[in-house]
């Protein structure tokens, strides 16, 4: 039987870009261009590690997001996954990471899988949490910030490196796993990579499609709220010192008056 692996992904706002809040408080996706996450390639990447060393695998990406979030998908499968799943829904707007959980769950299940690879968290909301919340929606065990990972023999394997140790740690199929951005580089898709990426299937679900309410996600549903926002200041021009032979003292007041020294 074949190895069924899911990669949940996420089309973020560029970090290059000039993000900022929409009125009601969420990001203004449309303001700045979006990508794949860079850490979601590292959950690329080592699920195809798995798949190519499996006697039989399959790659199946997952995202939740706009239209645009499509071109995460094509990102992920000119690396190499074979098929993608995107849930789009206008009701989605505003959704929190537990909602988002919620609906990659249940399209999880839809797909089915044995394992379930993610990144650390998201570049965007840098939350970490969703893969273990993941888990507990779906009633599997989560073996999280892995700097390796294998699967084999019915389990999953994987190393993960803390502060004061390593820690070596398994749990059995199927689980949820993510990896951290030192379990190794993502590989660039090539250009006949690219090209196949435009015939890979892509299957689009909604709400409806997986059984959820409108009530369920959304700002509506969500858990948490960002309450205010207040724009970054523009920088301002710093203070300007002219050496005419004191202009180490003048550097020196100046950082011991910021309490620097």
């Amino acid at each position: 039987m074949s190895l069924r692996i899911v990669v949940c992904v996420k089309y973020v706002p560029d970090a290059t870009g000039d993000r900022h809040f929409a009125e009601d408080l969420t990001t203004d996706r449309d303001a700045v261009d979006g990508l794949l996450s860079e850490l979601d390639e590292y959950a690329v990447e080592q699920a195809l590690q798995i798949a190519e060393n499996a006697d039989d695998a399959e790659v199946t990406v997952v995202t939740v997001g706009p239209e645009d979030a499509t071109d995460a998908l094509r990102k992920a499968l000119s690396m190499g996954a074979d098929k993608g799943v995107h849930v789009e829904d206008d009701d989605l707007h505003g959704t929190d990471v537990f909602g988002t959980s919620l609906v990659l769950a249940k399209a999880i299940e839809h797909v089915g899988y044995d394992v379930v690879v993610c990144g650390m968290a998201s570049t965007d909301g840098t939350m970490g949490v969703l893969p273990a919340i993941l888990a507990e929606r779906l009633g599997v065990p989560q073996v999280t910030l892995l700097t390796e990972v294998s699967v084999g023999d019915g389990k999953v394997t994987g190393r993960r490196e803390g502060d004061a140790a390593s820690e070596q740690v398994e749990a059995a199929l199927p689980a949820v796993v993510s990896v951290t951005d030192r379990s190794g580089e993502a590989r660039y898709p090539s250009f006949k990579g690219i090209m196949a990426a435009k015939k890979k299937p892509v299957e689009t679900l909604d709400l409806e499609d997986l059984e959820l309410e409108a009530e369920q996600v959304g700002l509506e549903g969500a858990w948490t709220a960002v309450e205010s926002a207040t724009a970054r200041p523009a920088r301002t021009a710093g203070e300007i010192v002219t050496d005419e032979g004191e202009g180490a003292k003048q550097l020196a007041a100046f950082l011991a008056e910021r309490k620097f020294i």
